[in-house]
């Protein structure tokens, strides 16, 4: 049982919440054989486009042979593809396969199943209400924190 004076910790009650949501979410990943940090890696490529490892494993806050081995893992699944930059020949860029979006649309049901396990005390209006303000939370340290000078390829692009 937890100690009621944790319960007034928002920073341990949003770790012990985090714990939970990673337990879910990895148990339905797992089934597919995949791990969180597959869906985070195949996610940020769907979302950003082909991505150079080194940017991958710093947006990451990742170690780079630590990224190496998803992405490995990824491609040999057929998800994910290196490919040599045409601009860079040093660099090598991962890009999302068909397969790999299609792995994605299959994971979205799975996703989605394991926030309603989650938030199974929660009304729609304080889903969406608790959402909003974890992304505030969110968006202020990614914005202080170690990849906080990296840029979508999107922003990247625009004058």
């Amino acid at each position: 049982m937890t100690p009621p004076s944790v319960l007034n910790l928002s920073a341990y009650l949003m770790y012990a919440t985090g714990k939970a949501a990673r337990r879910t979410l990895s148990e339905k990943l797992t089934a597919r054989g995949l791990r969180l940090w597959h869906l985070t890696v195949l996610t940020l490529v769907a979302d950003l486009g082909p991505q150079p490892k080194g940017v991958l494993a710093a947006r990451l806050d990742m170690n780079a042979s630590d990224l190496a081995k998803i992405v490995k893992d990824l491609a040999d699944a057929g998800r994910v593809t290196c490919v040599r930059s045409l601009t860079d020949r040093r660099r090598v860029d991962v890009l999302i396969t068909p397969e790999g979006r299609l792995a994605l649309d299959h994971l979205s049901a799975d996703i989605a199943s394991a926030d309603d396990d989650l938030l199974t005390p929660l009304s729609e209006a304080e889903r969406e209400q608790l959402a909003s303000l974890l992304r505030r939370v969110h968006a202020h340290h990614e914005d202080t924190g170690p990849a906080a000078g990296i840029r979508p390829a999107a922003q990247a692009r625009q004058p």
